[in-house]
């Protein structure tokens, strides 16, 4: 472990090397072990089990301050300063919330409609609480986080999602109210409206569409806000660029289908010319889509990841910092590879090795230039927001709120 340097409540910073203030690179390393995480992890699996997800929030700031106390940039660590009792509250506001959500979709189609619309109204000021919350309460020697996006910002991005996923969730209570219980009602009703699943069909096409112009407005949002003392963080994103990621994704995802199918093809043609039997023929089969599958996610994903990564830091900057992000395909590939098949093989107790194999190989791969005395930074830093609720709406919906 290493300990963070200067007093994180005041700002101050310590130890500074005053002669050397311009253009100076600070490396990012990563210090944790995965035995060390492994012993941290195990202990809160195991007392979130027992404690019914209770113990959750204090599991998260025990992995989040061993993560942050092993990030060292320019060889000082990050700090986590977050009291777990007010994120133990929000986890709970979080349970309610997926209660309530649940029982209303048990009790009615309508009444599932009307929370999943609390639920998309109130998301995005979670979301904005979380990011508040969890870069509040980080430091790095002395120096505090923050996060300054607007509450208004936080729902432009979530807008297409709302109106689509809304129209999504009321074509479907609308086909389950008129369908009723009988099947032969559910026949009638799909016979009489027979453009519902084609319409249903294209929302769901448009969503996909839109995505990508939402992730780059989600992290426009999220970098525009980050703040440093007086740096304030500023991302240039185009969406043609996340859009021309996505296709690239997607025509590597289409020629890993293209080659399975030939493998499949080819092995199917070979069988049946040596007359090999029907189990060997599926056999064969089987593996080779099994093969076809586990390249399209150890390729496609580490593509998207790397490149995603890499655009976002690079496009990043402040008046007196700068982010270079140069993580590199083959590594992260063959590291996904290696991670799921370990973890495959010990039943998934491989993972906090996984965890912390991928995140040195993502930290290491950035690095700041300093331009300027950080001294002279002027930290006019309001008090950390002490609201947790928003920080496990992160967990809860799959948006990433870290660093």
């Amino acid at each position: 472990m290493h300990q963070q340097e200067g007093d994180a409540s005041t700002g101050g910073l310590t130890g500074w090397p005053h002669s050397s203030f311009r253009k100076r690179k600070l490396e990012i390393r990563f210090t944790g072990s995965g035995s060390e995480y492994f012993r941290i992890w195990i202990v809160n699996l195991l007392l979130t089990i027992v404690t019914a997800s209770l113990y959750w929030p204090f599991a998260k700031a025990r992995r989040i301050r061993y993560f942050y106390a092993n990030t060292l940039v320019d060889g000082h660590a990050l700090a986590f300063h977050g009291d777990p009792w007010k994120m133990f509250r929000g986890h709970v506001l979080l349970l309610v919330l997926s209660g309530v959500y649940s029982a209303a979709g048990h009790f009615s189609p309508v009444a599932a409609l009307v929370a999943f619309v609390l639920m998309a109204l109130i998301w995005p000021a979670l979301w904005r609480a979380g990011m508040q919350f969890r870069l509040g309460n980080t430091s790095w020697r002395g120096m505090r986080f923050g996060f300054s996006g607007s509450l208004k910002g936080a729902y432009v991005p979530m807008l297409p999602l709302w109106l689509l996923s809304g129209s999504l969730v009321t074509l479907g209570v609308v086909i389950g109210q008129l369908a009723g219980d009988r099947p032969e009602d559910a026949e009638r009703v799909m016979q009489q409206f027979s453009y519902l699943p084609f319409l249903m069909g294209g929302v769901v096409l448009l969503m996909v569409v839109v995505m990508p112009w939402v992730l780059a407005a989600i992290k426009r949002y999220q970098h525009n806000g980050y703040r440093i003392a007086s740096q304030q963080g500023e991302l240039r994103l185009g969406s043609g660029s996340v859009y021309w990621l996505c296709l690239k994704a997607l025509g590597l995802g289409l020629l890993t289908m293209l080659v399975t199918g030939i493998i499949v093809g080819v092995t199917a043609g070979v069988t049946a010319v040596f007359g090999r039997s029907v189990l060997a023929t599926a056999i064969t089969g089987v593996v080779s889509v099994g093969l076809g599958y586990l390249v399209f996610f150890v390729v496609i994903g580490p593509f998207f990841t790397a490149r995603l990564q890499n655009m976002v830091w690079n496009g990043t900057s402040s008046d007196e910092l700068r982010f270079d992000s140069q993580l590199r395909l083959a590594p992260l590939a063959w590291l996904t590879l290696k991670n799921w098949l370990l973890m495959l093989i010990t039943i998934g107790l491989y993972r906090p090795f996984a965890v912390v194999h991928i995140t040195r190989l993502r930290l290491e791969a950035v690095s700041l230039t300093v331009d300027g005395d950080p001294e002279a930074w002027v930290a006019s830093e309001t008090a950390a927001n002490q609201d947790a609720t928003g920080e496990f709406a992160g967990d809860f919906f799959g948006i990433d709120m870290g660093l």
